[in-house]
């Protein structure tokens, strides 16, 4: 089963946000298989919550102390759902293949029975009685019934545990954690955004207010000039009695 993509992933990102985004992307996966793999014969949707579970159990041992009890709590669940589906998924895998070697072997005892036969109008049944492998695919035969029943011990214990992960909430809580961060991680990010956006009104008004000051002593320094040049070129007014 291919993984679902986990959206919005920043390498260059803190950890916990990252960490975060991966695991609701998992815990939705992992629910995204019920109701269907509740159904006693959807082996591949079982099997593709045991490989859910086991992403989820992976990220989760990395990163679960950044998350708390739940995070911990999910991880040993998500654990307990992998082993038990896992034993599911063996005997998925092992009674067709108990299935195939028992009809081999009766197919190469048909053709035994039959070679001693030969020639004969009708089988006798007392070579069928006497078929070399016999005893093989009898014991083949208990073995496929105990897989079966096995499988279905199995499947009603996985039933039984999910409903009671359902009920104590351990997937909300683990989603409701990481909710939790995200959020703390905005507020820090918008806080950081404020803070950066207040130093930049700050240092533009300090600059504003040393052009402001240098424009004020340019002008004192323009009129002081003005007035010595006006002082220097002022000559007395000559007397008519001259």
């Amino acid at each position: 089963m291919k993984a679902r993509r986990v959206k919005k992933l920043d390498p260059a990102g803190p950890l916990v946000e990252n960490a975060a985004r991966i695991i609701k992307t998992r815990v939705d996966e992992l629910r995204s298989f019920a109701p269907a793999a509740l159904e006693p014969a959807a082996e591949r949707e079982q099997h593709d919550m045991r490989i859910a579970a086991k992403r989820l159990r992976y990220v989760l041992e990395a990163t679960e102390e950044l998350f708390g009890r739940p995070a911990k709590t999910a991880r040993r669940r998500a654990r307990d759902l992998q082993e038990i589906l896992g034993e599911v998924h063996d005997c998925d895998v092992m009674l067709p293949r108990v299935d195939t070697h028992r009809a081999e072997l009766r197919a190469r005892d048909v053709a035994a029975v039959r070679g001693r036969a030969a020639g004969a109008a009708d089988l006798d049944p007392q070579l069928a009685s006497r078929a070399p492998r016999r005893t093989a695919y009898r014991g083949l035969e208990t073995l496929a019934v105990y897989l079966a029943a096995r499988r279905r011990v199995l499947f009603e214990r996985f039933v039984g545990f999910w409903a009671e992960q359902e009920s104590a909430g351990t997937w909300e809580r683990l989603e409701r954690a990481a909710d939790r961060k995200l959020r703390e991680a905005r507020e820090r990010r918008r806080a950081a955004e404020r803070a950066a956006e207040a130093q930049r009104r700050l240092a533009e008004a300090e600059r504003a207010e040393r052009e402001a000051a240098d424009r004020a002593r340019q002008a004192a320094a323009q009129l002081a000039e003005a007035r010595r040049a006006q002082d220097g070129s002022t000559d007395p007014i000559p007397s008519r009695e001259a």
